[in-house]
């Protein structure tokens, strides 16, 4: 007997002080080493909180859960650009079964699942996540909103260590040390891990100040005006891609380099591992990479 003697538990039950729970548990020996009761929070409780945190929320279809749902008990968490097949494998075999994403996990904007139902891709992905008590849960409009400073932007900054040299105002300009197109290219390739970034322009041309393109042809078409390179990670190649490429045929010395999609955004969701860990407490959080997929040859 470990908490008490037999001759003690016999009195106590005698008198019907003891519950059968306390009879057992007095009865059985503690196992040396055991583990202390691991903490739980639902995945519920985990969205609470980051929707406390980022008030006043906007409800949006982008920002909700895609796979699992709020009364899903969650053992780890883990944050990241994407929610392909990879990046969820990876938090299985850490122990993270709730996964927060940046993008969309099903291929469209809205998951919309009617598209893919039926289709063998996503019939074995959505099959693998709930096979796995995987949860995922989307934060895109309400990360891009986080007040100071958006997330993501925030995330990249850091990555890059590039704060000190942006430059007050609403336009994402950075005054650099002099360095060249090609130089900008490598600094972003080796503090990004990105393999796939192309050029627009003279890899020489001599560049101080870089501005940040946009989704649209406009975004790409004024962020040039004030700038040597403009660096783009959603563009489309039939409109920015080619008013780029045209404006540098018309004597314009300028420049662009043009990222993966995951390599502008990856690291914004580090920072919500960041962000996040003070919150929640209960649980383990890592950052999990998507990692940028394209190779050349």
């Amino acid at each position: 007997m470990n908490d008490l003697t037999r001759r003690q538990l016999g009195m106590a039950a005698g008198a019907g002080l003891l519950t059968q729970t306390t009879l057992a548990h007095a009865a059985t020996p503690k196992a040396k080493g055991a583990a202390a009761p691991r903490p739980s929070i639902t995945a519920g409780e985990v969205v609470a909180r980051i929707q406390k945190a980022l008030s006043p929320w906007q409800t949006t279809y982008r920002d909700t859960f895609k796979c699992g749902g709020p009364d899903s008990v969650v053992y780890g968490i883990g944050s990241s650009f994407g929610g392909d097949l990879r990046v969820l494998q990876r938090c299985k075999a850490q122990g993270l079964n709730m996964l927060i994403v940046h993008e969309p996990t099903f291929y469209s904007d809205q998951d919309v699942i009617g598209w893919v139902k039926g289709d063998p891709v996503y019939e074995t992905k959505r099959a693998w996540m709930e096979r796995n008590n995987m949860v995922v849960w989307r934060t895109h409009d309400n990360w891009h909103a986080r007040k100071p400073i958006d997330g993501i932007r925030q995330g990249w900054e850091t990555a890059m260590g590039w704060d000190k040299y942006l430059q007050p105002g609403p336009k994402r300009v950075h005054v650099l040390p002099p360095t060249t197109l090609r130089g900008v290219a490598v600094e972003l390739a080796t503090k990004l891990k990105a393999q796939s970034i192309r050029l627009i322009g003279d890899p020489d041309l001599p560049v101080t100040r870089v501005g940040s393109g946009g989704h649209q042809l406009q975004d790409c078409v004024t962020a040039p005006l004030d700038t040597d390179c403009i660096i783009v990670s959603e563009a489309r190649e039939f409109d920015s891609h080619e008013y780029l490429r045209d404006s540098i045929l018309t004597g314009e010395r300028k420049g662009a380099i043009i990222i993966a999609h995951v390599t502008g955004e990856d690291e914004g969701m580090r920072e919500m591992e960041r962000w996040l860990r003070p919150m929640v407490t209960e649980v383990p959080i890592h950052f999990v990479s998507t990692d940028d997929a394209y190779w050349t040859v």
